[in-house]
């Protein structure tokens, strides 16, 4: 059962030392996102998957071996991406993965991660949302960071 005072849309901001198109590469391409995923739970994605479109749908691995179906919701190349991830086959569960990527000047992007869980209706869901912090999306934003700016 959900408290009022929990919160159910998390984010993160941070400013990275990249054009948004560079940045927005690594976010749209799925089998990328294992290498900097700060929540620990992509394992893999398969190359290939690129997205390009809203109704797009990308396939990952997590590292309990669950495999997680993304309908893309939100598409603007090089600007906006959200999905909202569903078990195999199954429609999605109510919960969002945005990223949106400002940008602040020559090479400088402002990048915003969020996770928003406030729709999620399965209950063998709500302990992993719950636990999903601003700290976590904050450390998907230093590796993503990391990965770019040393290019």
């Amino acid at each position: 059962m959900t408290t009022p005072e929990e919160t159910k849309v998390v984010s993160a901001t941070r400013d990275i030392a990249a054009p948004a198109a560079q940045i927005f590469e690594l976010i749209a391409d799925p089998s990328r996102q294992p290498a900097w995923d700060g929540n620990h739970n992509i394992a893999h994605a398969d190359a290939g998957q690129r997205v390009q479109a809203i109704g797009d749908v990308f396939r990952m691995t997590l590292h309990n071996g669950n495999v997680r179906d993304n309908l893309v919701v939100e598409f603007e190349e090089g600007r906006r991406i959200a999905w909202c991830p569903s078990s195999e086959g199954q429609p999605p569960a109510g919960h969002l993965w945005r990223w949106a990527l400002e940008p602040e000047g020559e090479g400088n992007t402002r990048v915003i991660h969020t996770y928003d869980w406030s729709q999620l209706t399965d209950e063998n869901r709500m302990e992993r949302a719950r636990s999903t912090t601003p700290d976590m999306l904050s450390a998907s934003l230093e590796k993503l960071a990391a990965a770019v700016e040393s290019t």
